[in-house]
């Protein structure tokens, strides 16, 4: 139970600090910034990774939490869990956002400002990308270490400050799905539930091939 708790409590957190800025820019006009969103997202990432890394793993992601059982280091009847888990704390921090901002449109949530099928090619190669730091970082399906937590952090850092202004950045259906559920923008939202999922995919193809022995262990 303790690990379904800690992707919930990790989960809200990353949510509603990131979508929160979102949030709070928007209704304020810009007052936190791209940049400051950004920065954000990276920093929520990285304080949940080193509080929950070590209970459940820090996943946060249902394209991650698949991912490391495709990789054979996270057993595949733990996969649902996980995800309930995550959506729960995501729409916890969404209705949250929801009672505190009523004025605002989106929630944070992700609507592409390109053609949806550019979209989707973008948000599969930013979370291969992200899965790619995520899977050579970790232990088992475990992210520990002194590193990951900056390695990581760091990458949905980056991701978020030049791809945001025309994707958001998702890389995460549960975080897609929780403002979409609250405001109603469901737009677009079956590219932001399926490319991250083949992204996360291919990276851990693309460590089978250069890493055998970090991506295929046993979990």
């Amino acid at each position: 139970m303790r690990k379904y708790i800690s992707e919930s409590i990790g989960t809200f957190s990353m949510i509603f600090c990131g979508t929160g800025a979102m949030t709070i820019n928007e209704v304020t006009g810009g007052d936190v910034s791209h940049v400051g969103i950004a920065i954000t997202w990276g920093l929520i990432v990285m304080a949940m990774i080193y509080a929950f890394g070590e209970i459940s793993g820090a996943h946060f992601n249902p394209a991650v939490t698949i991912a490391f059982a495709y990789a054979k280091k996270f057993e595949w009847k733990e996969v649902p869990k996980y995800i309930l888990a995550q959506c729960i704390g995501a729409v916890a921090a969404s209705s949250i956002l929801l009672f505190l901002f009523p004025d605002s449109e989106f929630l944070g949530g992700t609507i592409p400002s390109i053609d949806s099928s550019k979209a989707f090619v973008l948000e599969l190669i930013l979370t291969y990308f992200l899965m790619v730091v995520i899977i050579n970082v970790s232990t088992g399906s475990k992210e520990t270490g002194t590193m990951a937590g900056i390695a990581i952090g760091g990458v949905v850092l980056l991701e978020a400050m030049f791809a945001g202004p025309v994707t958001n950045a998702s890389m995460n259906p549960a975080r897609s799905f929780a403002p979409a559920l609250l405001s109603g923008n469901w737009q677009h939202q079956w590219l932001y539930f399926i490319a991250p999922v083949i992204g996360a995919l291919l990276a851990v193809l693309t460590c089978k091939l250069v890493k055998p022995d970090n991506c295929c262990d046993d979990c």
